[in-house]
C-alpha cells in the first residue's frame, strides 16, 4: 500500500511538472543558438572502409607420388626455400628392388625378342628349301611315271605279240604302279608347302608380340625408376616454408594412388606478391573498381600505412546470416609489403572517389525534404527570416557534402538546430512561434539523417 502511494505521488508530480512546463510563454523556454557555416572549396575524398586477411600470391600443398617411410627433412616453418630444392626424402629400399626386377623383365623381353626374329629366320629358309624340295621331287615324280607307264604299254604290246614274257610285264606294271604312287606324293608334298607361308607369318606375329612385351617392359622400367625418382620431393616453386605437417620417421601415403588424398608434407607459399582479401558490403560494392587505390594497416605495425590496388573483384556475394558481402583482392604494393604475413588481419580504406576544389558543406548543413535536398539562408533584405534553397549534392565522406549546384562559395548558411528542440519548439506554440511548422522541419531533419542525406546516391 505504501509503494502504491508513492507511485502515485511521482505521477501526480509529473503531471504538474509537465502542466507548468506548457504554461510558461515561449520566452522564459531555452531558445536554441542558430549557427552558421560559409560554403567552402576543398578536397572530399569517398571511402570504403572494411577489413580483410593477408593471403600469398599462392599456397601449395607438398605431397608425395611414392610412399613410405621419411628418411631426410631439412626445412621447418618459416625457412625460405628455392626452385628445385630437395623438400624430403623417402627411404627407397622398396623402389630399388622394384627397378631390379623390371631390369630383369626387360632383359627377358628382349631376349624372347631376339629368339623369336631367328626363329622367323629358319621359317622363312625351311619354307624356301621345302618348296624348292617338293617342286623337284614332283618334276622327277612326273617323269618316272611317264616312263613307267610308256614301258609297260610296250611291254604290253609285246607280250600279245608274244615277244615277251609273263615276268616281264608284271615287273613293268609294278614299276608303272610305283611311279604313280610316287607322283601323287610329289603331288601331296606341293601342296603342303602352301601351308609354309603361314608359319612364316606366325613367326612374324611371334616378333610383333615380342617386341609389344620389349615395350610393355621398357614402360615397367621406366614407371619403376620414376618411383625411384619420386622417392626425394623437390620444390616446384620459390617460396616460404608456412606450415609443416609430418617428421622424420613418419610413414606417409601417396598423393596419387591413396583414395583420401595421401599425406600434406608441408605448405609452401609465394610471397612474391602480398594481396588483401577483404569482405566488401553489398550497399558498398557499387562503388569498388578495378585498379583503385587503397590504404592498409595493421594492428601488428600501429602507425604505419601500406598500398593497395583492387585486382579482383568478386563475381558472386557469400551470404552468411543475411548479410551478403563480396570479396575483393588488393595487392599491396611499394616498400614494406614483406612485413605484412599470410592470415593477418587489415584494415583497408579503398579510395572509391577523390574531388578536388569542389564547394563542400558539412553534412549537418544539408536537409532533405519532399522535394529533394535543400539548405537555409537568410533573406538579404530580412536577416530575420529565413528561405529554403534547393542544392544538388555529389558525394560526401562522412563529414562534409560535395555541393553540385544550389550554392556559390562564400555563401552562409544556416546549421539547423537538434531535431529535439524543434520538437520542443513546436509543441510549445504560442505567439510569434512558427509551432507546427518547426515541427515538421524537426521531422524532415529526422527523415534526412536516417536517409543518409548527402551520400551522393
Amino acid at each position: 500500500m505504501k509503494r502504491i502511494f508513492i507511485i502515485l505521488v511521482v505521477l501526480i508530480g509529473l503531471g504538474l511538472a509537465f502542466y507548468w512546463f506548457r504554461k510558461q510563454p515561449v520566452e522564459q523556454q531555452e531558445t536554441p543558438s542558430v549557427q552558421t557555416v560559409k560554403v567552402q572549396r576543398g578536397t572530399i575524398e569517398l571511402k570504403v572502409s572494411t577489413t580483410g586477411r593477408v593471403v600469398s600470391n599462392l599456397d601449395v600443398d607438398i605431397k608425395s607420388k611414392a610412399s613410405g617411410q621419411i628418411i631426410r627433412f631439412p626445412y621447418d616453418i618459416s625457412d625460405a626455400v628455392t626452385s628445385g630444392a630437395l623438400l624430403a626424402e623417402l627411404d627407397p629400399v622398396d623402389e630399388v628392388r622394384n627397378v631390379t626386377q623390371r631390369e630383369a623383365a626387360l632383359l627377358s623381353a628382349r631376349a624372347r625378342l631376339a629368339q623369336a626374329k631367328q626363329e622367323y629366320q629358319v621359317a622363312l629358309i625351311n619354307m624356301e628349301a621345302q618348296t624348292s624340295s617338293a617342286l623337284a621331287e614332283l618334276a622327277a615324280a612326273t617323269i618316272r611315271e611317264r616312263d613307267a607307264r610308256s614301258r609297260l604299254e610296250r611291254e604290253e604290246e609285246l607280250y600279245k605279240k608274244g615277244l615277251t614274257t609273263k615276268e616281264s610285264l608284271d615287273a613293268a606294271r609294278s614299276e608303272a604302279a610305283s611311279a604313280a604312287n610316287q607322283l601323287r606324293q610329289a603331288e601331296v608334298k606341293v601342296a603342303l608347302t602352301k601351308t609354309l607361308p603361314l608359319t612364316v607369318e606366325i613367326k612374324r606375329q611371334d616378333i610383333s608380340l615380342a617386341e609389344a612385351d620389349v615395350k610393355k617392359a621398357e614402360v615397367d622400367l621406366q614407371n619403376a625408376q620414376q618411383r625411384l625418382r619420386e622417392t626425394k620431393i623437390f620444390a616446384p616453386l620459390d617460396g616460404v616454408v608456412t606450415a609443416k605437417m609430418v617428421q622424420v620417421g613418419q610413414i606417409i601415403s601417396s598423393g596419387i594412388s591413396n583414395v583420401g588424398g595421401g599425406t600434406t608434407l608441408m605448405t609452401l607459399s609465394d610471397l612474391s606478391r602480398i594481396f588483401v582479401n577483404a569482405s566488401v558490403d553489398e550497399s558498398d560494392i557499387g562503388k569498388v573498381k578495378l585498379g583503385q587505390s587503397a590504404t592498409i594497416t595493421c594492428d601488428a605495425y600501429p602507425g604505419k600505412r601500406f598500398r593497395g590496388k583492387v585486382v579482383r573483384i568478386a563475381t558472386k556475394g557469400t551470404n552468411n546470416n543475411n548479410v551478403v558481402t563480396f570479396e575483393v583482392k588488393i595487392e599491396v604494393q611499394g616498400e614494406g609489403k614483406e612485413l605484412l604475413r599470410p592470415e593477418m588481419t587489415a584494415n583497408v580504406d579503398i579510395q572509391a572517389d577523390r574531388k578536388e576544389n569542389v564547394l563542400l558543406l558539412p553534412n549537418e548543413a544539408v536537409q532533405f525534404g519532399r522535394m529533394g535536398y535543400f539548405v537555409e539562408t537568410r533573406k538579404e533584405d530580412d536577416p530575420t527570416t529565413t528561405v529554403r534553397k534547393p542544392v544538388k549534392t555529389g558525394i560526401t565522406d562522412g563529414l562534409q557534402t560535395e555541393i553540385v549546384d544550389g550554392l556559390k562559395e562564400g555563401e552562409e548558411v544556416l546549421v539547423p538546430a537538434t531535431i529535439q528542440s524543434r520538437w520542443v519548439q513546436g509543441q510549445a506554440g504560442g505567439p510569434g512561434q512558427r509551432g507546427g511548422a518547426n515541427f515538421d522541419r524537426g521531422m524532415r531533419m529526422a527523415t534526412f539523417r536516417l536517409s543518409g542525406a548527402g551520400r551522393g546516391r
